[in-house]
């Protein structure tokens, strides 16, 4: 079976024996990929916390639903999963992955992480600007509404008659 390849198969999550908090995160620290079972909602706080702790997040979880969709390549920082092939081939999949791209994905990992903290107005990169964001986008998006016209040519305008395409957002985007 494959859990004998496992670095610590001897690890306890619940029971007496169970790992603190900090020790959990400092065994995170020193993995390459981090499980991101379903949590109890369609997302999961492991997503997360494997941005933090500098692991590649592998969602298990067929209709995860992440925020950001809009602004984030997720397949540039993580790996999507399908809940039905956990098992030996999930193991044989991740130890194929090249070091070079698993550092290249944890990379990326580390610029959009931002996203996911409320900070200050002055920081250029919080959970706020991020939904700042993803509201541009969609309103980039979504052509037909009170702030959009479009012309005879097909051509899709702003109230100020400035095509879409050369229409820049108030914030810039990532």
């Amino acid at each position: 079976m494959f859990y004998e390849q496992l670095e610590s198969p001897e690890l306890k999550l619940s029971g007496p024996d169970k790992l603190g908090r900090v020790d959990y995160f400092k065994h995170l620290r020193n993995a390459k990929f981090c499980l991101a079972p379903r949590g109890e909602s369609s997302w999961t706080l492991r997503f997360y916390e494997s941005f933090f702790v500098e692991c590649v997040p592998v969602l298990l979880s067929d209709e995860v639903e992440l925020p950001f969709q809009n602004v984030i390549d997720y397949t540039e920082i993580s790996i999507k999963w399908p809940s039905s092939k956990i098992g030996p081939e999930l193991f044989q999949y991740l130890e194929s992955i090249p070091e070079e791209r698993i550092e290249e994905m944890i990379a990326r990992g580390r610029e959009v992480r931002c996203m996911w903290v409320y900070a200050l107005d002055t920081e250029p990169c919080s959970a706020m600007t991020a939904i700042m964001w993803e509201l541009q986008r969609k309103v980039r998006r979504f052509h037909q509404s009170a702030e959009t016209f479009w012309l005879h040519n097909r051509s899709i305008v702003n109230r100020d008659l400035v095509e879409f395409r050369q229409w820049g957002t108030p914030v810039p985007l990532p």
